[in-house]
């Protein structure tokens, strides 16, 4: 058996016979408390819309697993059965659903419904951080939405703690990908004068603290609680800090435009970063308002972390720091549009049937084996690219990024894939080492698309040969759907014949 997943946390729980139930357990957070919760002694159950996306933490054969679809308060009454304490750790950031807000209102009830029928004693949501001066219709979309669920919860009959926290700082959070990707790709940024507005970030470290710490109160609570690492800064100051940890001198400065640069940010930062456009531009309107702490009475409940809140300099070149040592076992692509997530699996043979599929599959054999051609499969994409016309990859990738897609993004790990990474604008959709690799497009077409990858062992003429499979699927939406796939033919004669070939040229050199 491996060991436990460490935890950063030093804390072992009053009340260990506990079990918890951590909602966005694949999350940023949610993959990342679970093992502070497992090393402070408590029983962990984590929900998935499906248990195959647990598979890939270290933590999973330690949990307990439910899949159900928050929107269905049975599934979810099933989850919570037998639970203490709920973790809610998941929201959406818009995505492709145009109505999140009503999705998330549903999802909340749900979720409040069914603790209460389970008889969970408490709920945990980290919500959003903004001025409590601000009206709630005049606050941004997503921050309203947020606080509608923290609304939902506090006024259900199970007592619940809402944290409200602005920016996270840790690797593989969005806001920190944001902050350093525009910090080491511009050495100059004209920035709205939102730029100066103020912002209180808290460590990703500290906000596990407080999360962790609320499943182990003597008495259920239910209040809301500002969080943060207990300084104000200004958005600012948040990429010259990152700057200086590097080693990088940049002028950030903002202008004053009277145009809509909620959305124009957004559509930037989607553009410099590998963040998408449909999770940056939420992220963009939230800067608009200040996000500082009013009120620290979390410390009559909770203390203080016992080395002290850490400043965002500390949080930032922990992050760094991680990122160098790699590993990073959660990010912001795992999380985003956690409710609402439109994923669908890679359609059975029994569902093509009776449907257009457009297919581009091609064949070849060689006498590599499968062991030194797999571990050039698994690699693909991010900084290995696709093994074919990379500029004409890029000029897609752009394409997506201008549409509002994840365009070139990269991935979570140069070597390793695990069900649901994102690689560039794929997701993996399903992984059988050494033999299959499944990745679903999440790129903006009409229509829905896979790439699979498959290697088997063949014998020809007495000698046994691998029969490398490469296919391109393509199932179309309407007649815009149809016009795609022909628009992109001549892209597809160029890169999918250079691609096969090429995969197997590099495996030759392993």
């Amino acid at each position: 058996m491996p060991d436990m997943p460490r935890a950063t946390v030093d804390h072992t729980a009053a009340h260990p016979s506990r079990r918890v139930l951590v909602t966005g357990a694949t999350g940023y957070v949610g993959g990342r408390l679970i093992p502070e919760l497992l090393s402070a002694g408590f029983t962990v159950r984590a929900t998935s819309r499906n248990e195959d996306s647990l598979k890939r933490f270290d933590w999973y054969e330690y949990v307990e697993t439910a899949e159900a679809d928050l929107q269905d308060e049975q599934s979810v009454r099933a989850a919570c059965e037998g639970v203490d304490v709920l973790f809610y750790l998941v929201h959406s950031m818009g995505g492709k659903d145009e109505d999140f807000e009503e999705v998330e209102k549903k999802v909340a009830t749900a979720v409040a419904n069914a603790a209460r029928d389970a008889g969970v004693q408490q709920i945990v949501y980290l919500s959003g951080l903004h001025p409590k001066n601000v009206e709630m219709e005049d606050l941004s979309k997503h921050m309203r939405s947020r606080e509608r669920v923290a609304k939902i919860l506090l006024d259900s009959e199970t007592p619940t703690i809402v944290y409200r926290a602005a920016t996270l700082i840790g690797s593989g959070s969005a806001s920190f990908e944001i902050i350093r990707h525009l910090v080491e790709r511009l050495p100059v940024m004209l920035a709205p004068k939102w730029i100066t507005n103020s912002i209180e970030p808290i460590s990703i470290r500290d906000a596990l603290y407080y999360l962790l710490r609320a499943a182990d109160l003597d008495k259920p609570v239910n209040r809301g609680f500002d969080i943060g690492c207990g300084k104000v800064y200004e958005f600012a100051d948040l990429l010259r800090l990152y700057g200086k940890a590097r080693g990088l001198r940049r002028l950030v400065t903002g202008v004053p435009l009277p145009l809509p640069m909620d959305k124009l940010s957004g559509m930037w930062i989607g553009l410099v970063t590998p963040v998408p456009t449909s999770l940056a531009i939420p992220l963009a309107q939230s800067m608009q308002e200040d996000a500082v702490t009013q009120e620290h009475d979390i410390a009559e409940y909770i203390p203080d972390p016992p080395e002290g809140l850490s400043s965002y300099e500390t949080a930032v070149q922990r992050a760094i720091e991680k990122d160098l040592r790699g590993g990073v076992t959660t990010s912001w692509d795992n999380s985003w549009n956690a409710v609402t997530d439109p994923a669908s699996s890679l359609p059975s043979d029994p569902e093509w049937a009776g449907k257009d599929m457009y297919k581009d599959v091609r064949t070849m054999r060689t006498d590599v084996p499968i062991d030194k051609i797999w571990p050039v499969i698994e690699g693909i994409g991010g900084d290995k690219g696709w093994y074919s016309a990379p500029i004409l990859w890029e000029i897609r990738g752009l394409m997506d990024k201008v549409m509002g897609g994840p365009g070139l993004g990269g991935r979570r790990d140069p070597r390793s894939l695990q069900v649901n990474d994102r690689v560039d604008w794929w997701r993996v959709e399903a992984i059988d080492r050494p033999h299959r690799l499944v990745l679903r497009a999440e790129m903006k077409l009409s229509g829905k698309a896979w790439l699979v990858l498959e290697l088997k062992e063949v014998e020809e003429d007495g000698k046994k040969l691998t029969e490398y499979k490469q296919s391109a699927l393509y199932q179309p939406k309407g007649l815009l759907g149809r016009a795609y796939w022909w628009a992109v033919y001549p892209f597809h004669f160029f890169i999918f014949p250079l691609m096969d070939r090429n995969i197997l040229a590099e495996a030759k050199k392993q």
